[in-house]
Parts: structure tokens; C-alpha cells; sequence
């Protein structure tokens, strides 16, 4: 049976879309089966899914679904037994197809800019996945390479408990040029730092969930 990872936050450009397809086409590369399934109105994913599939060169394999509604629960069951790795892009919102993806998840990614608001939205899918006993993980996003306020940020997540990885995703052009050609960072740049970032996050996800 695959394991289901959603990616969720309530919050508009934390990098909720890019982060899910650079899961997928990581574990994909690493030889695994994996289907992304967008449950996201705005279908960005499905697009960067047909970037993908448009390719002359071909990339590693990913399966795409975007059943949402009352079909969710239906169309997780068929590709957990025909997948190692699902993952959810689910909408910005914890409601319905959003509630059904976190309660489906072996793991909740959440991904926070460095900054206040950010944080505050993360407050309802956190209070969702604690509800139905999901692992979550709150992972800092589109990083500046400095500054006090990502270190504010931080200081909070710690003084608050919240469960945060240690791997953090930089503010890099490289994951962006990446989706736009339908790829992952580690496929059209796999000696960059971007790449580098997206592989140690990748180790602690497969830690955490051992």
C-alpha cells in the first residue's frame, strides 16, 4: 500500500504546488511509483503534469488524478494499491476534499514562508491533522538565505511545540524554472543548491516516516 503525503496550507504562495511536484518527480527519479493527485481548484499541478507529459525527452514516470468531491475517497483506494507514494495537493482550505486528504495522510507537509501571516494560516490545517492523529510537518519555504525574520519565525515554531522539520526550502529560481518545463529541480538542475536542499528534505521525510 503507498504512503499518502498532503501538502496543505490555508495560505496562498507558500509554495504549496511547487513543493508537491518536486516531491513527486524526486521519488519518481529515486524509481519509485508515485501519483500526484490535484484536488486543488486552481489545477496548477495537472498543468506542470502535462508540461510533463508533453516533453520530447521523457521523464520519470508520475500518474496523475484530479478526482475530487465524493470520488476522493474511491480514487485513493484504487492508486494506493498500484503506487509506493501518493501525494495530495490539496485545496487552500480545511474543508471537505481538504479535511478528506489530511485524514487520508501518513504525513502532513505544510509549508511556511518565513513570515507571520504564513504561520497564522498554518493554524487551522494544524488543528485538522492533530484532530485526526496525522503526522504533521511544518517545512520553512522559499527561505532568504538570512535575516531576522526567518529566525523569528523559527524561535516561534520552537516556543510554540510545533512539530517543524530541520531541512528547509530556499527562495531559489531554480524550483520555478523547473516546474515551468514540467520537471523537478533535481531533473533540470541536480547539481544545484536547489537540488541539494530538495534531497535532504527528501532524507528527513523518509526518517520521519520509518
Amino acid at each position: 500500500m503507498a504512503v499518502v503525503i498532503t501538502v496543505a496550507q490555508q495560505k496562498g504562495g507558500a509554495g504549496k504546488t511547487t513543493l508537491a511536484a518536486n516531491l513527486a518527480a524526486a521519488m519518481a527519479g529515486a524509481g519509485r511509483r508515485v501519483a500526484v493527485l490535484d484536488i486543488d481548484p486552481q489545477g496548477s499541478l495537472a498543468r506542470w503534469h502535462a508540461l510533463r507529459m508533453a516533453r520530447k525527452v521523457a521523464a520519470a514516470p508520475v500518474e496523475l488524478s484530479n478526482v475530487a468531491g465524493w470520488r476522493l475517497a474511491a480514487e485513493l483506494e484504487r492508486l494506493r494499491r498500484s503506487h509506493d507514494v501518493l501525494i495530495i495537493d490539496s485545496p487552500p482550505s480545511v474543508e471537505t476534499d481538504a479535511r478528506l486528504a489530511v485524514r487520508s495522510a501518513d504525513l502532513v507537509l505544510v509549508p511556511v514562508q518565513p513570515s507571520p501571516p504564513d504561520l497564522w494560516a498554518a493554524e487551522g490545517t494544524l488543528k485538522l491533522a492533530l484532530a485526526e492523529r496525522r503526522t504533521i510537518r511544518i517545512l520553512l519555504n522559499r527561505t532568504p538565505a538570512g535575516g531576522r525574520l526567518r529566525a523569528a519565525v523559527a524561535a516561534e515554531i520552537a516556543r510554540q511545540g510545533l512539530p517543524a522539520l530541520a531541512a528547509t526550502l530556499g527562495n531559489r529560481t531554480g524550483f520555478a524554472a523547473a516546474f515551468a518545463q514540467g520537471l523537478g529541480v533535481n531533473e533540470a538542475a541536480p547539481r544545484s543548491l536547489a537540488a541539494q536542499e530538495l534531497l535532504a528534505l527528501l532524507s528527513e521525510i523518509e526518517e520521519t516516516m520509518a
